[in-house]
């Protein structure tokens, strides 16, 4: 290996680890998911299934009591891939900035994986409507353009609709989008307070039994089917707020790599090129839990 192939080997692994030890998702709903690190092989993620729970006795009196073999399983799901497009940096450019553009370059890649993986999480995690994940509508009044406005009454029918699921209370967190939190502004002053008080994202740690985030990003739905549209769809629709239980989703990354020509290794152009590729999730691995309100 020449000299500069071994430097430019060594640049890649060194970015590639600076990547995966920043990428957090700081200050933000995907932090209090749990980390699966050890359910991932080869950029795909196994996830196990649990077998028959045991049947609980009362006052039993027949004996031997009876014993039953757990089978276990797992589902096997790849991680998302996702690439950035390419940077170019001249190496005149490099000659004459005061600063490391590359570097800013780099960071610039990262915080937009941050960004579009979080909103592809919270996409992939909302559900469509269906007897084990329901998806409700607001009823609160009209905001001038034909929206329902979000309403602590509605939150109060969630968590209803969840209690009577007999989804466990602790660890129940809901991801509100843009028109929800400033419904919930409007109309709810305790919330506002809440919401004033603030710390790094979480409104509120038990507000009607929810622990509260934000994301700018919202999910959209078709309104009469309450299935969500395509990802990054550009069609109309109704945005929605996301319900997850915090036991049942998790998070994953897999590898990173980092793709570059130096301008070395470039005459033509004498031009800098770098992208890169991570593997990673967020998913539900029980419908318990999952649940999304998008306004009626």
């Amino acid at each position: 290996m020449s000299k500069t192939s071994s430097n430019l080997a060594l640049k890649n692994e060194l970015a590639e680890k600076e990547l995966i030890k920043n990428f957090r998702h700081e200050n933000s709903w995907l932090s209090v998911l749990t980390p699966k690190p050890q359910w991932v092989n080869n950029d795909a993620i196994k996830i196990p299934k649990r077998g028959l729970a045991p049947k609980v006795l009362i006052n039993n009196k027949i004996y031997p009591i009876q014993s039953n073999k757990r089978e276990d399983g797992h589902i096997t799901l790849a991680l998302n891939m996702y690439d950035t497009e390419n940077t170019t940096v001249t190496d005149e450019e490099l000659y004459a900035l005061p600063y490391d553009k590359l570097g800013d370059v780099q960071q610039q890649h990262r915080e937009e994986l941050e960004d579009k993986t979080a909103e592809h999480a919270l996409y992939s995690i909302a559900p469509d409507n269906s007897a084990t994940t329901p998806v409700l509508k607001t009823t609160g009044e009209d905001d001038g353009t034909g929206r329902k406005r979000l309403t602590a009454k509605d939150l109060i029918n969630l968590k209803k609709t969840l209690d009577k699921m007999l989804v466990p209370k602790d660890g129940r967190v809901l991801v509100l989008c843009p028109d929800h939190t400033a419904d919930l502004l409007i109309e709810d002053l305790s919330f506002k307070q809440r919401y004033q008080d603030a710390n790094g994202g979480r409104i509120a740690k038990n507000y009607y039994g929810f622990e509260i985030y934000e994301s700018t990003y919202a999910p959209k739905y078709d309104k009469s089917e309450l299935t969500k549209k395509p990802f990054g769809s550009a069609e109309a629709g109704a945005e929605a707020s996301v319900v997850f239980h915090k036991k049942h989703t998790v998070k994953a990354s897999g590898s990173a790599k980092r793709y570059a020509v130096e301008a070395a290794n470039n005459p033509e152009r004498r031009e800098n090129t770098i992208g890169f590729r991570v593997y990673w999730i967020a998913v539900a691995i029980k419908d318990e839990g999952t649940a999304a309100i998008i306004s009626g």
